[in-house]
């Protein structure tokens, strides 16, 4: 049999954690299930061979690199030990009822008063999920705005739509989008203002709503009058009010 002629189906990423930081390990488990990697043996889990599962993996390897700890990445074909079949029908397992190919997971919470940091000079995804945050996750939450690279989270503080945040972009899901998700915020006007949002921030037309254009050119017109950040979430705020509003209208 010629092997370079095997099949190439699935992601591995294998992995080891160092003793410290505690919350790595759970960081890392956490971000895992999110993902719906399903573990193989130990530190290597696997997924169905994506770009967006590659993008995925990549992305945790870099964090896990950060913190200290090994990994790597490979693309693999099972020849014996277990089939496609029964991995397959690992994830069936692994799947919530919804079909969203997600593991389920309980919402989150947080202390209120939390300090939330992401990268200066913020646009559509970060003022959205500002709003979101103060609006429904942490009332009491202060901004911090950093260089996008090289900042050391300090205690108690929790990031958002930067390198190594605790809430960032996830497979298609960007950050306004991935925060509605871990929070178990499922109102429906909610996501529709995340289906902007992602549109915008992406740049992808996935969700193709009527309010996106005009909703890409207010902000775009927030970000060119002010260059201060704490501005641009005072006036980017309302927006996001009156369109919580308008969806809420609509049911």
């Amino acid at each position: 049999m010629d092997d370079s002629k095997e099949s190439l189906d699935w992601l591995l990423l294998i992995h080891q954690l160092p003793p410290k930081p505690d919350y790595l390990r759970v960081k890392v488990r956490r971000r895992l299930q999110r993902l719906g990697a399903v573990p193989l043996r130990g530190s290597v889990y696997v997924l169905p061979d994506s770009e967006e599962a590659r993008e995925d993996f990549q992305w945790l390897l870099g964090e896990i690199r950060a913190e200290g700890g090994e990994a790597m990445l490979c693309r693999a074909a099972f020849l014996a030990g277990i089939n496609d079949e029964e991995l397959r029908a690992m994830f069936q397992s692994l799947a919530p009822p919804n079909g969203s190919g997600l593991p389920a997971v309980s919402p989150e919470t947080v202390r209120p008063g939390r300090t939330w940091v992401t990268r200066r000079d913020i646009h559509v995804d970060r003022m959205a999920s500002a709003w979101l945050i103060r609006r429904f996750i942490d009332g009491e939450a202060s901004f911090k705005f950093v260089a996008a690279r090289g900042y050391r989270r300090e205690p108690l503080e929790l990031r958002f739509d930067m390198y190594q945040a605790e809430y960032t972009h996830e497979g298609a899901l960007c950050t306004f989008q991935v925060l509605l998700r871990r929070f178990g915020l499922n109102d429906p006007a909610l996501g529709a203002i995340g289906e902007i949002i992602h549109d915008i921030d992406c740049k992808d037309s996935k969700y193709e709503r009527a309010e996106t254009p005009g909703i890409a050119a207010l902000l775009a017109a927030i970000v060119a009058a002010d260059a201060d950040d704490d501005a641009r979430l005072a006036r980017s705020a309302p927006l996001f009010d009156s369109l919580l509003q308008h969806f809420s209208a609509l049911r």
